[in-house]
């Protein structure tokens, strides 16, 4: 074996071990934030995610074991280590642009499934191929390490465990302090820069390479300048703000007449602020109707589950005199967001918490308790269960009311929609639902009084807004009593992912038809003169 002098010191090869690992489990996390935009955070990705990388280290340890028995040279691991680390630097540059081509491409060619394949085609292409040269790291430096079956197990044990320290830090320093501090591409740049570093060290110390490591030195300052720049919605100008939490990719806009938050460069609004104070047009308006259904005669507590920038809270406070509200938001950046750009009240008190362990914490109760932490195409199935809504209920004073934004339109027998207002109509003896115009939203109001309508027309009319009152008769109207039926979710049996993924592909099938038609009929050069 071709034993390099730094090589002697077996400190440098547990070295070699441990940023290994720390870089393996920091790009996972790294993959997640860089899908999440497009693919959402869901349990679907994130299983794809793993079970890919799980693929990549697999063949990457069969391989760096039979070359390690085959030539144990260990020149070739650190050239394996520097490609690894100059591909990894590379993924914020075109990494993107993958996703994008790789979901342009499966949308015209299948119409199941979307999100599995293309979340699948988009990691086995990005990620697989560094996660499998990192691989051959420990096979490698077993090969290196062991000089005598006395002492094997002993060494083999200590390369394992500088393997899961590093892991363990590579776990926690993306999510709790790159990520959130400088990014996501960033971070990758970091712990490629990391490997780099290692590879350049083994070889320099040799002189042996320079031409290889001036060219590696190269593309990492190339993608490190490229790279850091781009924006994950590098189609969009003028944003008023982008970056990333612990939780979420952020993008603010705003034009002339609202501010609207996003939490997908693909999908949807979180939340929105009208600068006009008028209407929003959007769920928000809808779920107004609550207030609206219980006693007037006192102030009327409002909690709001998945807060947002408060778009709900304004609302409330801009059009009734008796109502308090407050909040609470797992996501403390979009907090801050919402004071700076959203114009949320300080006196609206908003606490930094997952909802459903807010309401385990507290024994306060109020009447009207907004549910709106349905993200996106992430439903938390913590929030979406019996157990929960049982838990809400506790929370509701007497004739109390819980009204919940479902922000997915569903089709056919036991869709997500179904599921979760049969759930709901477990817990609560009266359940309406009223479509929202021109959207996909339903929202849902339910409360154990009976006689909920007729409170409801009678506290209808307020002040002198014409706009508002009118809204509110024609939601009224529009309000369709809900019969529950059998389709229950709980804490121990949730799919809510899997109802999600339908979702996406009744929508995907809606949208893009009519240009699948037109490549049908008239090919490629079709569709390209269309676009």
């Amino acid at each position: 074996m071709n034993t390099r002098r730094i090589l002697k010191n077996k400190v440098f090869l547990y070295l070699t071990e441990f940023f290994a690992g720390m870089s393996v489990m920091a790009v996972e996390l790294g993959a997640s934030r860089l899908l999440a935009p497009y693919f959402s955070s869901s349990q679907i990705v994130w299983t794809i995610i793993i079970g890919t990388i799980m693929i990549a280290m697999a063949l990457g340890n069969i391989y760096g074991g039979k070359s390690a028995d085959k030539n144990p040279n260990p020149d070739k691991l650190y050239r394996r280590i520097m490609l690894s680390s100059v591909w990894i630097a590379l993924i914020p540059v075109i990494g993107k642009y993958i996703i994008l081509g790789i979901s342009a491409l499966l949308i015209f060619t299948i119409s199941t499934n979307f999100l599995i394949v293309a979340a699948f085609a988009a990691c086995m292409i990005i990620f697989v191929y560094p996660l499998f040269l990192l691989g051959t790291v420990t096979p490698s430096l077993a090969k290196y390490t062991v000089e005598s079956l006395e002492d094997s197990g002993k060494t083999v044990g200590t390369l394992g465990a500088f393997n899961t320290i590093g892991s363990i830090i590579g776990t926690f320093l993306p999510t709790f302090v790159t990520i959130p501090a400088v990014g996501t591409a960033v971070t990758f740049l970091i712990f490629s820069g990391v490997l780099l570093v290692l590879s350049l060290i083994y070889f320099l110390s040799e002189k042996s390479n320079t031409l290889r490591c001036f060219a590696a030195v190269v593309l990492f300052v190339f993608a490190g300048l490229l790279g850091s720049s781009d924006s994950f919605a590098f189609w969009e100008k003028d944003l008023a703000y982008e970056g990333e939490s612990i939780y979420n990719y952020l993008q603010v806009k705003e034009d002339d007449h609202r501010v609207v938050l996003s939490t997908n460069v693909l999908f949807g609004v979180q939340s929105v602020y009208m600068k006009d104070e008028g209407l929003t047009g959007m769920y928000y308006d809808y779920a107004m109707l609550a207030p609206l259904m219980v006693d007037q005669s006192k102030n009327i507590d409002v909690l709001v589950l998945g807060m947002g920038t408060g778009t709900y809270a304004t609302q409330c406070e801009k059009y009734f005199e008796n109502v308090v509200c407050e909040g609470v938001e797992i996501d403390p950046s979009i907090v801050d967001l919402s004071r700076q750009y959203f114009n949320l009240s300080d006196d609206i008190p908003v606490t930094t918490y997952d909802g459903r362990a807010f309401l385990n914490g507290i024994e306060k109760k109020y009447d009207v308790i907004m549910v709106d932490a349905y993200q996106d195409i992430t439903i938390p199935f913590q929030m979406s269960s019996v157990e929960f809504f049982q838990l809400v209920s506790d929370h509701l004073n007497e004739n109390g009311v819980m009204v919940v934004n479902m922000n997915m339109t569903g089709e056919g027998d036991g869709n997500i929609n179904q599921y979760l207002s049969d759930t709901i109509s477990s817990v609560f003896s009266t359940v309406y639902t009223v479509d929202v115009k021109n959207n996909t939203n339903i929202e849902l109001l339910a409360t154990n009084n009976t006689q909920v309508l007729d409170k409801l027309y009678t506290n209808a009319i307020i002040g002198d807004d014409s706009e508002f009152n009118t809204f509110i008769l024609s939601a009224a109207d529009n309000l369709v009593l809900y019969v529950g039926g059998d389709y229950i979710l709980t804490d121990d049996k949730a799919p809510v992912e899997l109802l999600g993924m339908q979702v996406i592909d009744n929508l995907i099938a809606k949208e893009i038809a009519y240009y699948k038609n037109i490549y049908k009929n008239q090919g490629i050069d079709g569709l390209l003169n269309y676009l």
